[in-house]
């Protein structure tokens, strides 16, 4: 349990880029354009020998309830709620405003623990902190957040608070307390409005992430920890992927490779689609992309609930996965409905099955019998009339499941040979469903390169 900071303010007084201080990387999206931020980002902050969690949140703007600006402020009031510490940012170059005004009182009614932080206070320090007084809230704490100045007095602000939190911690833990198992990382992927931030919080069991029928609410790639089932995940909610001829707008361009980058660190990924349009052109490209770049996948058809002719449905979705990406063949294809949370049980069981797949390894001694008794039953051609020797074959890695063939002439080897090797590793050995890496090798000859003995003729 880590003492919790909210960043609350108005749009565009600088909350994300504070985050990406405070977490030492630059991960929230930060753009000169008011909005950025929709959905709570958690992160790990540190300064100097403080550690904490941070919360970057939307911006607060009095909405009605039901509008997307309503639901973001929502969102960012139950971010109050979840904190120890509130720091409440100002725009020391816009002085105070009304909507700062709005956000005072949201905070004091709310009884939160707040700092009062001058944004943008570079060479203004004195105009900045001088007005800031007025917000009723207490002694207002010039920064930059772009540059780096004012930290070591956010730090002198959070010490006791931190230390008081940590001794009050110590008191109640048992001192045999277990340290829990390193989440397993999910990424869900998928193209707009396929339903991905609405799975996200009924795995969750709350409304953590903004949701809606407009298409492109979610920005950021917002990693999530969860205990599901009795073990431990951390599911990231990305950005939906479209074609890349129609990412025109700037933050949809940062939005997708923050996406990518989603998928890139994940172990599997969950490619949420539409049961109304799976495995249209978007989705191949997603699920190509996650096979690219050696990720388990398994494919989960949302809004469920609202399909009519289940079964010939289902046949038809099973169809067309192995038609249209045989490179995923064995991938397991789950129904949900986000919405009423059926079956997340099935699609947690699928996760943890391609997790255990993604990570197996088969011994060389099999391997090379499992090899030869290929071979002997499909031999390779002969080019020229010179047959090709497999002479040994092992596991190098896992994550993905990776194999090297010793071979006598690798660049006559044809590709179908290959696969042909790849499908049998996936039958024989349970490895359905995950990335196969086969690379062969040319075998060194041993005498390649000695000296010919004395009187050797040729």
């Amino acid at each position: 349990m880590a003492y919790t900071i909210a960043l609350i303010g108005r749009p565009n007084v600088g909350k994300s880029t504070l985050f990406n201080r405070l977490v030492g990387r630059r991960i929230a999206l930060v753009d000169d354009q008011p909005g950025v931020t929709r959905d709570l980002r958690e992160g790990d902050g540190r300064i100097g020998d403080l550690n904490f969690r941070v919360i970057d949140t939307a911006g607060l703007e009095i909405a009605a309830d039901q509008s997307l600006p309503g639901r973001m402020r929502k969102l960012t009031e139950r971010a109050v709620e979840m904190a120890d510490c509130c720091l409440f940012m100002t725009d020391a170059r816009a002085g105070v405003t009304p909507a700062d005004r709005e956000v005072a009182d949201i905070l004091r009614r709310a009884g939160a623990d707040v700092l009062l932080i001058c944004n943008k206070a570079e060479g203004r320090v004195a105009d900045a902190t001088h007005e800031a007084w007025s917000l009723g809230i207490g002694e207002p704490i010039p920064v930059s957040a772009e540059h780096g100045e004012g930290i070591q007095e956010i730090y002198a602000a959070l010490q006791p608070r931190i230390d008081e939190f940590e001794a009050a911690l110590e008191a109640i833990e048992a001192p045999d307390e277990a340290d829990e198992d390193r989440p397993l990382q999910i990424a869900v992927v998928g193209r707009p409005n396929a339903g991905k931030s609405t799975l996200v919080n009924a795995v969750l069991g709350e409304d953590r992430l903004l949701v809606g029928p407009e298409a492109g609410i979610t920005r950021d790639a917002i990693g999530l920890e969860t205990d599901w089932g009795g073990r431990a995940f951390r599911i990231f909610d990305t950005a939906g992927l479209r074609k890349r001829a129609r990412i025109d707008e700037k933050l949809e361009k940062l939005s997708a490779s923050d996406a990518v980058r989603a998928v890139k660190f994940a172990e599997v990924v969950v490619l949420l689609m539409d049961a109304a349009s799976a495995f249209e052109t978007q989705d191949l490209r997603i699920a190509d992309l996650a096979e690219r770049e050696g990720r388990a996948v398994v494919f989960a058809i949302n809004k469920w609930d609202l399909e009519e002719a289940r079964g010939a449905r289902l046949a038809e979705l099973k169809e067309m996965q192995e038609r249209l990406l045989p490179q995923l063949s064995g991938a397991p294809l789950v129904t949900v409905s986000a919405l009423t949370g059926r079956g997340l049980d099935r699609l947690r069981g699928a996760v943890l099955d391609m997790h255990a797949v993604w990570n197996k390894r088969v011994t060389t001694a099999k391997l090379n019998q499992w090899l030869g008794a290929r071979v002997e039953a499909h031999p390779p051609p002969a080019p020229s009339g010179r047959r090709i020797r497999l002479r040994y074959m092992t596991q190098i890695k896992a994550r993905p499941p990776s194999f090297i063939v010793s071979c006598s002439k690798p660049e006559d080897l044809p590709a179908s040979y290959s696969r042909f090797l790849v499908n049998g590793l996936r039958q024989d050995f349970g490895l359905k469903g995950v990335p196969i890496r086969l690379s062969m090798r040319k075998g060194e000859n041993p005498y390649a390169d000695k000296k010919k003995p004395r009187g050797h003729r040729a």
